[in-house]
């Protein structure tokens, strides 16, 4: 990839313009933006779905600040060309704005980071509005907030209501008002995501959120079939977890034979 095929904010404007959808999809190291980044992807979230996919914790919570700075870089290195958004974990930007616009100053400098994605509501739009106005490019995370999973007991969609829909359509255009340059709807009914998208002039990128979004992002695990469970809105694209547990078995079972390297070993004593 050259520097002229690097997706900015400016591209994914002109995508939406054009009516030409965004591809995004969570990526966690620099070998697998690597490939995504061959295959084309438009934008990579380093998710702190991380901390399920990667660390093995049963929600999003359990995502260390310096870890996800640390592989949001490793995510840019291995796609330079991409834009990369960073999820901030929980607790890096709830206790105080001067903490957050630390924290999201970690994400631009040390992760490389092109946006930082908040998870929000209607409440935050002093903090996006003074992270905007430092220079942060803020993608406000509004309908189902995984980080929210305690407070709700449990994982649901959002929006299901009149009241609890209109509630997050203003919450969108408060957002952008206040500089947010990307939305991010979670699970919530298609009439929601049509509103959304009718209220802003910005990005609207949807994760479970019906077909009127400018892009759509899943978790790649769940795409590439290496989950155990995955949610209603993807289909996986390949079953590349039951082909990872022949590849090992057959690994397994080559050991057990005794020949592997017995006759072809490829370094020899010298003379």
């Amino acid at each position: 990839m050259t520097q002229k095929d690097a997706v900015t904010l400016g591209t994914l404007r002109r995508k939406v313009a054009a009516r030409q959808a965004i591809s995004a999809l969570t990526c966690y190291d620099a070998t697998t933006a690597r490939w995504l980044e061959r295959a084309g992807i438009d934008l990579l979230l380093v998710g702190d779905t991380a901390a399920e996919m990667i660390l093995g914790h049963t929600t999003t919570l359990h995502a260390p600040l310096d870890f996800m700075v640390t592989i949001t870089a490793a995510v840019k290195r291995g796609a330079p060309s991409r834009f990369v958004m960073a999820d901030m974990p929980f607790m890096s930007y709830q206790p105080s704005e001067s903490r957050a616009l630390h924290n999201a100053g970690r994400f631009m400098t040390q992760g490389m980071a092109d946006a930082v994605k908040l998870e929000v509501d209607g409440s935050y739009e002093a903090l996006v509005g003074r992270m905007s106005r430092a220079g942060v490019p803020v993608v406000a995370h509004l309908g189902s907030r995984p980080q929210h999973v305690r407070r709700e007991g449990g994982y649901h969609a959002a929006g299901r209501t009149a009241s609890e829909a209109a509630t997050i359509v203003d919450d969108a255009r408060r957002m952008e008002q206040n500089g947010a340059v990307m939305i991010l709807l979670e699970a919530v009914p298609a009439q929601v995501g049509q509103a959304v998208v009718d209220a802003v002039s910005i990005p609207v990128i949807g994760c479970g959120a019906g077909p009127a979004c400018h892009g759509h992002v899943v978790v790649l695990h769940d795409l590439l079939g290496m989950s155990d469970w995955h949610p209603p809105f993807i289909a996986p694209q390949a079953a590349l977890g039951p082909a990872i547990e022949q590849a090992a078995r057959s690994w397994a079972e080559l050991l057990g034979t005794g020949r592997y390297l017995k006759d072809d070993h490829p370094y020899r004593m010298r003379e």
